[in-house]
């Protein structure tokens, strides 16, 4: 069994609590990714990213809250947590 399957078997299980604690968590991770693009200015390709941070954050929460399948929405989780945390550290570089 791979690591994918076995996290997802967890968050299948346990879908309601995951869900709000993935609100909560990738919200707070785009949002510390906003801060670290704007600090870096406001070019245009500092806006590009933020676009891309705002645009992944609220498809995560908007697939959690129109209850789409629970697979959709782990992926989406996953996706917005790595273009976030990959957008952080170009950005601290």
């Amino acid at each position: 069994m791979t690591l994918y399957n076995k996290t997802f078997g967890i968050f299948d299980n346990g879908y309601f609590g995951y869900a709000t604690i993935g609100i909560l968590g990738q919200s707070c991770l785009g949002g510390i990714a906003a801060m670290a693009v704007l600090a870096n200015g406001t070019s245009a390709l500092q806006m590009f990213q933020l676009t891309l941070i705002v645009l992944i954050s609220m498809l995560a929460n908007t697939f959690i809250l129109a209850q789409m399948k629970h697979k959709v929405v782990f992926n989406m989780l996953n996706a917005s947590v790595i273009v976030n945390l990959i957008l952080i550290l170009l950005n601290h570089l």
